[in-house]
């Protein structure tokens, strides 16, 4: 099949920026990376998406823009339009040099047993200023059908694995606001599934305790001693023990949850909980990955990792590592997902969703 050259976006849970990146792929095992790009977003505007996150909470109509919503979704689609603008000025890249523009959005609300995810922003304003077709509004149609909308990336991550020859079984981790986990099997069969909180109580932890964005470096949790009584509790939720296909929506948990801990324990406490729920996921593998590959804004937290290495027993390698994107990967993964959908190939899977039979998804908006 054709390659086309798709520029992917990404804005997670973190809320701490928009992910750019430029690929060449034919959507199934040809994948090459190119440029990567990144357009933080300003503490003010963080204020305006935690408002839309509390808004979202709220929602029972998925194309309902109520209070903060509305501003939110203006904010979003011109800050993914001013990340490609200056992108492709930095690459000396012309419209014409593109062939679509994955989008991704912002996740204010993730309920797929209610049938229900919404994620701001919008595709046809954002198709109309770039002057590019726009794939948009991936997980809808997965969460139509009865799947859970999540996680998207797994075929991507296959993809990459095939194409740098890697060993299987294999584990690759985003740690973002939630993480989850592709697991390969030696035949290249897929399972996925958010495997709990990724960086998101830890980040409003850091936040309310210090000012600061997050733990830079996991420095602040190295300082602290997890509450063992307190973490043994959160891990009895049965959403750990609910078998995949499974999602998660940022706001099950709190930050909250360690108020009662000085800022180094709550840190602590909260990086354990992370990585503790990440090695949950063994029990579900049918084999037992001997790597993880870990990318997302986790990939950057030193003790998470070493947590990790600890609790899987496995080798802990990030994407940079083998050189891969850890800040990149997800926004890598929708470009590719967007050639998939203009392809009309499947993107999600019973195995990573849940979904019924494997199905395409995403809106295609038109300049």
């Amino acid at each position: 099949m054709s390659v086309k050259r798709a520029i992917g976006l990404m804005s997670g849970t973190s809320l701490d920026g928009v992910d750019v990146a430029l690929i060449e792929t034919d959507g199934e095992r040809a994948v090459a990376l190119q440029a990567t790009g990144y357009r933080p977003y300003t503490d003010a505007e963080r204020a305006i998406l935690r408002q839309a996150l509390a808004a979202g909470a709220t929602l029972s109509d998925r194309t309902a823009r109520p209070g903060a919503l509305a501003e939110a979704e203006a904010l979003i689609t011109r800050a993914h339009a001013e990340a490609v603008e200056r992108f492709m000025a930095d690459n000396g890249l012309s419209p014409s040099a593109v062939d679509v523009v994955g989008f991704h959005g912002q996740t204010v609300l993730h309920r797929p047993q209610a049938r229900l995810t919404v994620q701001i922003g919008d595709g046809d304003a954002l198709a109309r200023r770039l002057g590019l077709p726009v794939v948009h509004d991936l997980r809808a149609a997965d969460v139509a059908a009865g799947g859970q909308g999540a996680p998207l990336v797994p075929v991507f991550h296959r993809a990459l694995a095939e194409a740098a020859g890697l060993p299987t079984p294999l584990a690759i981790l985003n740690i973002g606001g939630v993480s989850n986990v592709t697991l390969i099997g030696r035949d290249g069969d897929l399972l996925a599934f958010d495997t709990g909180p990724g960086n998101a109580l830890l980040d409003d932890w850091i936040l309310e305790r210090t000012g600061e964005p997050y733990d830079e470096g996991g420095a602040t949790a190295a300082r602290g001693r997890p509450d063992e009584a307190l973490l043994a509790w959160l891990l009895t939720h049965p959403y750990f023990v609910a078998r995949p296909p499974k999602s998660l929506d940022r706001n099950w948990f709190s930050h909250r949850i360690v108020g009662h801990l000085s800022t180094e324990d709550g840190a602590a406490t909260l990086a354990a909980f992370t990585a503790r729920s990440v090695a949950r996921a063994l029990d579900f593998a049918p084999e037992r990955p001997r790597r993880w590959i870990v990318g997302g804004g986790g990939a950057a937290n030193g003790e998470i990792l070493r947590l990790l290495a600890e609790r899987t027993g496995a080798e802990i390698v990030t994407a940079d590592a083998i050189g891969w994107s850890s800040a990149a990967l997800e926004a890598q993964a929708f470009g590719f997902l967007a050639v998939r959908s203009l392809k009309g190939l499947p993107i999600t899977y019973p195995n990573t969703t849940g979904v019924g039979q494997a199905m395409t998804g995403g809106a295609l908006a038109r300049p």
